[in-house]
């Protein structure tokens, strides 16, 4: 049901833009002054602002990013959840409307395993390898994101190629292969792909458990006509002969070294979400110092 599970993925980067635009001053402002001059709270009372606004729209979960610098840090990224957690209460929004974002690192998953327990449901997202998903859905993770392009974009630039068949790309084939591992070995884990560079991509994917797409894909899937093929078959996977791979701290940290797409996209996906937490601390500390030079003249 879409619906129902209608969300919207809140990140440093999104935030960044909305907090550069005029509309959006007064959601800085108020930030500011719950923060007192503590960088770091209101940073998160701005993540939280944002996605509060943004629970007055979406029906579903609104999804929320855990600080990318705390990626190998499983307790430093616990505690950043519950502060989340504890902003959105405060403000009336109960946790299960909330999808905690964390970067799909061993660190981040084993945080996300606490936090499920403690009923905070997450989103894992980076995820470049069967690894970081069976990882995931072992640590009892509500939604995973991996990303179809990027894949792509890695193997045309490696390959040297301009392209793939729909059946071919890369990305499809780690999406693929991941909700088929899933079915096969009964995990509960929601499979959310993301990150498409055409259409061709999404109707390849048919029949995953979700997938996000940008508004320029869906106008094009929109006046797209004929028929769209169930591609992804649940029950079809369930026959499929998956080995069950238990995933130990080992067996991930090697698969991830045997990987170096996945290993390079990760780190990639991780230094990009932290440049853009930079850029927004500079504004935040800039609106602080304006605060308190205000403060002095009077």
């Amino acid at each position: 049901d879409v619906s129902t599970f209608a969300f919207f993925n809140s990140d440093s980067s999104l935030i960044y833009k909305a907090a550069m635009m005029e509309e959006y001053a007064s959601v800085v402002d108020e930030a500011v002054a719950y923060g007192d001059g503590d960088v770091s709270v209101t940073m998160d009372k701005l993540a939280v602002a944002f996605g509060t606004e943004i629970t007055k729209i979406v029906p579903g979960y609104v999804s929320t990013e855990v600080d990318a610098r705390l990626s190998f840090d499983t307790d430093a990224t616990i505690a950043k959840a519950l502060e989340l957690i504890k902003m959105y209460e405060e403000v009336g929004i109960k946790k299960e409307r909330i999808l905690i974002k964390i970067a799909a690192t061993w660190e981040g998953i084993q945080a996300a395993k606490v936090l499920e327990q403690f009923g905070i449901t997450c989103n894992l997202t980076l995820i470049f390898s069967i690894a970081q998903a069976i990882a995931c859905a072992e640590a009892g993770c509500t939604l995973i994101s991996p990303f179809v392009g990027r894949i792509m974009d890695w193997y045309k630039k490696s390959q040297g190629v301009e392209g793939y068949a729909p059946a071919e790309d890369p990305g499809v084939m780690s999406v693929t292969a991941i909700f088929n591992y899933y079915k096969k070995h009964g995990h509960d884990t929601i499979v959310m792909g993301a990150s498409f560079r055409n259409t061709d991509e999404i109707t390849e994917l048919a029949g995953c458990d979700r997938l996000t797409i940008s508004p320029p894909l869906l106008d094009q899937l929109s006046s797209t006509q004929g028929n769209l093929p169930l591609k992804l078959d649940a029950e079809k996977a369930k026959s499929m002969d998956i080995p069950k791979i238990d995933m130990t701290e080992n067996t991930f940290r090697w698969m991830m070294n045997e990987d170096p797409m996945a290993t390079e996209k990760v780190a990639e996906g991780i230094r990009g979400f932290a440049k853009d937490i930079v850029k927004l601390e500079q504004i935040v500390q800039d609106k602080i110092n304006a605060k308190n030079k205000k403060r002095r003249t009077r």
